[in-house]
C-alpha cells in the first residue's frame, strides 16, 4: 500500500461500466429461489435471529489472519492491539478493542462470531471468512491472504458441515434466513491499483471499477444461488483520508520534499466514491432481477468524512493523526513493532480518535457506524436496515400464528410485517 503513486490526474466515472456489469454478471443469474436453499463467547445456538456470515477484508477480519503464513502488516495478533482490554489478548482485530461486526451480532443477540479458520469453532449462529489484506479480485496481495474467492470456497465447506450436523432441510433454512454481510474493495484500490504500476498501465480507472464491481456482482450471486437471500454492505471510506495516504501525499508533494500541505490523496478517494456509486447501482438492479434479495447499504464515505472534517461534533478531538503510529499524521504504518520500521508512538486515549493506526478507525468509529447500519431511519439506511433483515425471519415466523379473527380486529397488523423501508 506504501507504493501509492499520485500521478493518475483527474478522471470521470460514467454508467457505461455499471451497464456492461449488470448485463454481463447477470445473465448468469436466476430469479429462482435458489436450489440451496476469542478466543471466543460460547456459542450456543440463537432462536431470536439470523445467523451472519461474514465475508472481507480487515475491517471485518476478527482474526482468521493468525492462522495463515503472511507477513506482519496482514496481522494484528500482537500488542497493542486490543488495547482497550475488551478482549484479554490480541485477537487480530485490526482495532483496539471490537470491531464493527462484533457490534452488529451483539444488537442481534448473537454471540461473537468465530473466524472460520479457529480450531473447532462452531458454525451455528454464522462464521467469518473475512482475512485482513484481502481484495475482491486474487491479484490482490495474492498468496498472502485469503482472497474472496477463497472465501466462497471456505463458505462452501462451512454449509456441508453444517448438512451433515443439522441435516439437509434445516441447513438449507439456515443458509436462507442468515444475514450475509461484505466488506471488501479498499485493497483492491490501495494497493492493487494505485500501488501496482502495472495495473495502471493495463487498465483505465473507470476498467480497474468495473473489473472490480463485476467481481464482487459475481460473489453476491453465488451466495444467491447457495440460498443467501438478505445481504448487508460496508461501502468504501474516504480512502484518500487515511493517515498512511495523507502521509504519502505530504511527502509526494513539493517535489519529495515533504513540504506540501498533506491533505487528502483525491486519486484514491475518487476511486472509492466511484465504487460505491458502482455498487449502488448494481444493487438496486440486483433488487429488481433476483427474486427475494434484499440487502441494506448505506453511505458510509459522506458518514466517515463528516467525522473526520468535524470531529468535535462527534465527541472526537482528532479526525486526522492515528493514535498508533510514526510519522507524519502517524501514517507509517509501524504500529506494534513488528514491521519494518519498529518505532511507534501510542496515544493515551484512542477514544478520541477517528483513526486507531495508519488505515484502520478506532472501537468507537466501528460502534457507531454499527448502531447506524442497525437501525438508521430509511433516507440514511436503506432500503432495509440490519435490524428489520436479522429480524425478518422471527417476524415472519409469528405472522404464521396469526388467525382470520386477529386480522379482523387488527387489521394494522399486516402492515409491512417483516420491518422493511420503504
Amino acid at each position: 500500500m506504501a507504493r501509492v503513486i499520485s500521478e493518475l490526474g483527474n478522471y470521470c466515472f460514467t454508467s457505461i461500466t455499471i451497464i456492461i456489469i449488470i448485463s454481463s454478471v447477470l445473465l448468469f443469474c436466476g430469479n429462482g429461489d435458489g436450489a440451496w436453499g476469542e478466543p471466543l463467547m460460547e456459542t450456543t445456538s440463537s432462536s431470536s435471529s439470523s445467523a451472519f456470515f461474514i465475508f472481507g477484508d480487515s475491517t471485518v477480519d476478527p482474526g482468521n489472519n493468525n492462522f495463515i503464513v503472511t507477513i506482519p502488516e496482514n496481522r494484528a495478533d500482537y500488542k497493542p492491539y486490543a488495547h482497550n482490554g475488551f478482549f484479554h489478548h490480541p485477537t487480530g482485530r485490526f482495532s483496539d478493542g471490537r470491531i464493527i461486526v462484533d457490534f452488529i451480532a451483539e444488537y442481534a443477540s448473537l454471540p461473537l462470531i468465530p473466524p472460520f479458520l479457529q480450531p473447532s469453532a462452531e458454525f451455528i449462529n454464522g462464521v467469518n471468512f473475512a482475512s485482513g489484506g484481502a481484495g475482491v479480485l486474487s491479484e490482490t496481495n495474492q498468496g498472502l491472504v485469503i482472497d474472496l474467492q477463497t472465501q466462497l470456497k471456505n463458505f462452501e465447506e462451512m454449509q456441508k458441515s453444517l448438512t451433515d450436523k443439522l441435516g439437509d432441510e434445516q441447513a438449507k433454512e439456515l443458509i436462507s434466513e442468515a444475514v450475509y454481510f461484505i466488506s471488501i474493495g479498499s485493497n483492491d484500490y490501495m494497493g492493487g491499483y494505485l500501488g501496482s504500476p502495472k495495473m495502471r498501465e493495463l487498465y483505465h480507472p473507470e476498467a480497474y471499477v468495473g473489473m472490480v464491481i463485476g467481481n464482487l456482482t459475481q460473489a453476491i450471486q453465488v451466495l444467491y444461488e447457495k440460498g443467501g437471500r438478505k445481504f448487508g454492505f460496508l461501502s468504501l471510506s474516504p480512502l484518500g483520508c487515511l493517515p498512511a495516504l495523507r502521509a504519502l501525499n505530504l511527502m509526494n508533494s513539493k517535489g519529495g520534499k515533504g513540504e506540501g500541505e498533506g491533505g487528502c490523496l483525491e486519486e484514491a478517494s475518487a476511486l472509492a466514491l466511484a465504487h460505491n456509486n458502482a455498487l449502488s447501482t448494481v444493487l438496486t438492479n440486483l433488487q429488481h432481477m433476483m427474486k427475494g434479495f434484499k440487502y441494506s447499504n448505506s453511505n458510509f464515505y459522506d458518514w466517515l468524512l463528516d467525522r473526520i472534517n468535524n470531529p468535535s461534533n462527534y465527541d472526537f478531538k482528532d479526525g486526522v493523526n492515528a493514535c498508533c503510529g510514526t510519522g507524519p499524521y502517524g501514517g507509517i504504518f509501524s504500529c506494534g513493532g513488528t514491521k519494518k520500521v519498529s518505532e511507534y508512538q501510542l496515544c493515551d486515549n484512542p477514544d478520541e480518535y477517528i483513526w486507531w493506526d495508519s488505515f484502520h478507525p478506532t472501537e468507537r468509529i466501528h460502534e457507531q457506524f454499527a448502531m447506524a447500519l442497525w437501525d438508521g431511519p430509511p433516507f440514511s439506511v436503506g432500503p432495509f436496515n440490519l435490524q428489520a433483515l436479522f429480524l425478518s425471519n422471527k417476524k415472519k415466523k409469528k405472522m404464521k400464528d396469526i388467525t382470520i379473527a386477529d386480522i379482523v380486529d387488527s387489521p394494522e397488523i399486516l402492515d409491512n410485517p417483516i420491518g422493511g423501508f420503504a
